[in-house]
């Protein structure tokens, strides 16, 4: 009661001058409680107060040093709400004084260094738990400092001997205090920060739930440690410690491993799933195997793959898993697999190819594309070519070549590169189908000891093609490849074998296949060379290798801009990844007088730090926007920014808003691909309404780029989740039916045709996995795909981006089982675009015929009645089809609620209904992981009783790409000639009379 009593500090502070050192303790002791109240007559004697601090003989000295320590803060505190009151009430002061205050404000914010210097001193004295302004202030500038000290020290390759004992001192005293409150997230991220990784896994190790806190750190480490070697740190501590619990993740370990390089840990981890005598355990093995290769990095999967032993098999080793096409509406897996022996370890079992190629139902709508045929100039080539390549995309992977086949007479008119393009077409069209791909294309490979009868740009086109279908998976064509390239002198066959190669041969790092197209370069051909440039960076994406030194040298002294860009792509490519390690070579790239070069270090900026949102990256990007003179530059400095921030896409559309409003087109060109880019496949709102405009923008080319990037962002958006899909959907055909229209502007609606139904209409682009590591080939697909503003034929590594959208469950044995899940969510809002009608043509106008009212009344009553009949005949028509099991649309396994819908396995699921996907809790099936998308292996909780596979053997692509070819041919206005799958109605009853 007495202290409330006191109203000054004066006779305190007198006492500190007393000789009896008991005085002096009494003071401080006292000075220390009343410091919030009394501070501005404490700061009149600080010097006394730190001057019993530096006497070594006083016994307090550590209380001293606490109480010099709160004033410094505690006036800070005051000033800034003096000031801000000053601010308040003095309005007619206002734009004379308020700069004056604010930098008096940061003036004293410098006070904290000297303020943490004597909190240091004061030892235990400083309360780390201590609830108070004070305490905060100094914990923050104490864990800054120190994090910045330890960084600095890791950076310089030094120890850390510059760091204050006394400072660790107070941080590990913190991170002590949050491991025992239970606080482990804000230890973890402390711990992280600081680099302190012994405090880290004890955070870890201590949690109440070891298993989520491990995820969460891993979550961590990619989102927030921005230096690729500490997150390597980082991610080893985690691997270590996933090891040694009772229970291991070896899903997540095994991603680890991916990030650090390490295939003979997921080879061991693989062997010892694999050789258990636990069916479960090798259904893990299954799955990681899936995962893995969701992740696109051909050169470490080879690596686990060489790695592994290999078992005996059975006789019949392959089992197709695929659909009838002609009977169901779900996508599904085209594979072939092997069956393990079961006294072996069953190894086989895992799919030779790649498990994101799937064959799909097609629906794409044929229509579009006879419409766009239809209203462009046979004389416009570009116009011609963007069909091709439109109908590429928008069946890719899906084998229908139906288009290509009906217009023969039209598709001959292609001449030149634009047969080059239409034949790599085909590789679209067929990609993943890796058993098939050589004898598809072999009526337009070169063909040995012919004497070159063939068109060289059919046959370059064919190489071309041969590499899109073995994208990523190029082991059993590599070598046919390499002949192809060695046998032939013709630049244009050069070009595609070239590019063929290095799709095949991605990120392998062959010296061999390096040294070939390195002679190809030599030669100094613009056409053969652009080409060679660009697969010597595909061959050795993100390995960060000498070769890229010595591309820039050739760079140099060529004379050739092809040859130059091919090169700086390419250079741009072998730093994918890399982060700070490519900063050397992006400082050579970004200061060096040709501005090509210029342009490709603008991709090296990209690529380097894709997905990573790295500040210092954008801040780089975003100088040369704005202060390269060249415009090619500038626009793909924005455009780059799409590929940093592809993780966090709900940041990109107000990053480049200003540069979308830019004078310079070639900066709003590159803002909507940026956006497209990063957005791609999300529906972003804001993305949407940044490239709105855009879209009627007066310059044709940034009309064309923001096509283009709608579409990339609404691919797989329906009209129900956002009405602006189906109005964009009428502007791409109002542009391309308008004859006045330009045609850049027409070329970028029909690109974008073919984007937003692409992979029959059963794909996404995603440049993140669901583990949300890097999808490389995605990443790189996009990356050259950009670039087909200075060359059409490279349009089609967008289709490398192209990600299945669905859910496919698999058994032991690699079977598709027969089980329902639910999707909680309106069907209406992730169903397929309605297909459209054949226009009706128009006639003379004439006036209105009138109608008498009761003429209106019994039409009226007739219309109702046929709605009623047509509805009962429908339903009937559904009951006795789901009877069957073969049932069309939603009725093959899709049974409509007001806010639910019954799938069957295997199903089609968007990535925005992914959060909606539930498994039912009766079903017989379980998986072994939490996924909602993908492959994902089923643990059958019943296994006594008889298994229904959903699939079965299915027509083989060329029957399939039969019936389309029969849909095609239906009438106009037929709903055969809009969807492949469906079937025309059953006949109305009638009498049968002879």
């Amino acid at each position: 009661m007495a202290a409330t009593m006191v109203s000054s500090a004066g006779g305190l502070l007198a006492m500190l001058n007393e000789p009896h050192p008991s005085l002096k303790l009494h003071a401080l002791s006292n000075l220390n409680a009343f410091v919030d109240y009394f501070w501005p007559e404490i700061s009149t004697s600080v010097p006394i107060i730190e001057s019993l601090y530096e006497d070594e003989e006083f016994d307090q000295r550590q209380l001293a040093a606490l109480l010099v320590s709160k004033v410094g803060p505690i006036s800070l505190f005051c000033c800034c709400i003096i000031a801000a009151k000053f601010v308040v009430d003095m309005d007619m002061l206002i734009f004379l004084h308020k700069e004056k205050m604010l930098s008096s404000v940061f003036y004293y914010l410098g006070e904290l260094n000297d303020s943490l210097s004597y909190a240091l001193g004061a030892g235990s004295l400083f309360d780390v738990s201590e609830d108070s302004d004070y305490v905060h202030t100094l914990l923050a500038k104490a864990i800054d400092e120190y994090a910045t000290l330890k960084t600095k020290a890791a950076e310089s390759k030094e120890e850390s001997s510059d760091v204050d004992p006394r400072l660790e001192a107070i941080v590990e005293r913190m991170l002590d205090k949050c491991i025992t409150d239970g606080k482990y997230q804000q230890a973890i991220g402390m711990a992280i920060e600081c680099r302190r990784l012994d405090k880290l896994k004890e955070a870890i190790t201590n949690s109440d739930n070891v298993h989520a806190t491990l995820s969460y750190c891993m979550n961590v480490s990619h989102a927030f440690v921005n230096r690729r070697e500490y997150r390597r740190e980082v991610l080893l501590l985690l691997v270590k410690v996933y090891q040694d619990l009772a229970s291991p993740d070896y899903l997540n370990i095994c991603q680890c491993l991916m990030f650090l390089d390490q295939p003979e840990g997921v080879a061991k981890i693989l062997e010892k799933l694999l050789r258990s005598e636990n069916k479960d355990d090798a259904m893990m093995a299954f799955q990681i195997a899936f995962d893995l290769i969701e992740n696109e990095h051909q050169a470490f999967l080879l690596s686990v793959r060489d790695r592994l032993s290999s078992p005996k098999l059975k006789p019949e080793q392959p089992t197709a898993i695929e659909t009838d096409t002609a009977q169901s509406g779900n996508p599904s897996v085209s594979e072939d697999t092997q069956m393990a022996d079961e006294t072996q370890a069953p190894t086989a079992n895992v799919p030779e190819t790649d498990p994101s190629e799937v064959t799909y139902a097609e629906r794409s709508d044929l229509l579009i594309l006879k419409t766009i045929k239809q209203s462009i100039e046979m004389r416009n080539s570009v116009c011609h070519s963007a069909t091709i390549y439109a109908n590429a995309l928008m069946h890719a992977g899906t084998t229908v070549d139906t288009f290509l086949r009906d217009n023969l007479d039209w598709l001959s008119r292609a001449t030149n590169w634009a047969k080059f393009s239409a034949t790599a077409g085909l590789g679209v069209i067929h990609r993943g189908h890796l058993q098939q791909g050589r004898s598809l294309m072999a009526p337009y490979l070169p063909q040995s000891g012919s004497g070159g009868g063939g068109s060289p740009y059919s046959e370059g086109g064919a190489l071309y093609a041969l590499g899109l279908i073995h994208a990523n998976h190029g082991e059993g064509i590599k070598q046919f490849l390499r002949e192809s390239l060695r046998s032939t002198n013709v630049e244009v066959v050069q070009h595609g074998a070239c590019l063929g190669l290095g799709l095949a041969a991605l990120g392998t790092a062959d010296e061999d296949i390096y040294d070939e197209i390195k002679s190809v370069l030599y030669t100094d051909s613009a056409v053969a060379g652009e080409a060679a440039g660009i697969s010597m960076g595909l061959l050795m994406v993100g390995t960060a290798s000498e070769k890229a030194a010595e591309m820039l040298v050739y760079a140099h002294e060529t004379q050739h801009e092809k040859i130059i860009r091919g090169l700086a792509l390419g250079i741009a490519l072998t730093v994918y990844g890399r982060e700070e390690e490519a900063d050397t070579l992006i400082e050579q790239m970004t200061r060096d007088q040709d501005p090509i070069l210029r342009y490709g270090g603008m991709y090296a900026l990209a690529l380097a730090y894709s997905g990573t949102a790295n500040n210092k990256a954008i801040r780089q990007l975003l100088h040369f926007a704005v202060s390269d003179v060249s415009d090619d530059v500038r626009r793909t400095a924005v455009l780059a920014l799409g590929f940093v921030l592809y993780s966090e896409p709900e940041q990109t559309p107000r990053i480049v808003s200003l540069l979308s409003e830019s004078y310079n087109p070639h900066v709003r060109y590159g803002a909507a691909m940026a956006v497209g880019i990063s957005c791609a496949g999300t529906g972003l709102s804001e993305a949407i309404s940044l490239l709105e405009p855009l879209t009627s923008d007066v310059v044709d080319f940034v009309r064309q780029g923001a096509l283009i990037a709608m579409a990339m962002v609404m691919i797989q958006i329906s009209e129900a989740s956002d009405s602006r899909v189906g109005a964009f959907r009428r502007q791409l055909e109002k542009i391309i039916l308008d004859k006045h229209e330009d045609t850049m502007s027409k070329m970028g609606a029909i690109l974008a045709s073919g984007i937003l139904d692409a992979g029959g209409r059963n794909v996404t682009i995603k440049l993140l996995s669901k583990t949300k590591h890097d999808k490389i080939t995605a990443v790189v697909g996009l990356a050259v795909f950009s670039q087909f503003w200075y060359w059409y034929p490279l349009i089609y590594f967008i289709s490398l981006a192209f990600s299945p959208t669905a859910l496919i469950g698999l058994n032991y044995d690699l079977k598709v089982p027969r089980f329902e899940f639910l999707s909680h969510a309106k069907p209406s809002l992730f169903e397929y675009p309605r297909p459209t009608t054949v226009p009706t043509a128009t006639s003379a106008v004439k006036l209105p015929t009138a109608v008498l009212s009761t003429s209106a009344r019994a039409k009226a009553r007739a219309n109702k009645k046929e709605a009623e009949k047509a509805n009962a005949e429908k339903l009937s028509g559904a009951d006795s089809s789901a009877a069957s099991g073969s049932g069309k649309g939603k009725s093959s396994g899709e049974k409509d609620a007001d806010s639910m819908q019954i799938l069957t396995n295997p199903a089609r699921v968007v990535p925005g209904q992914e959060k909606f996907i539930k498994f039912l809790e009766d079903s017989r099936y379980a998986p072994v992981k939490a996924a909602a998308s993908g492959f994902v292996l089923l643990k059958d909780l019943r296994p006594t009783e008889p298994e229904v596979l959903a699939l079965t053997d299915a027509p083989t692509s060329t029957t399939s790409a039969a019936t389309a070819t029969a849909a095609a041919t239906a009438q106009p206005g037929s709903t055969a000639a809009m969807a492949v799958d469906d079937e025309p109605q059953p006949p109305q009853p009638f009498e049968y009379s002879t």
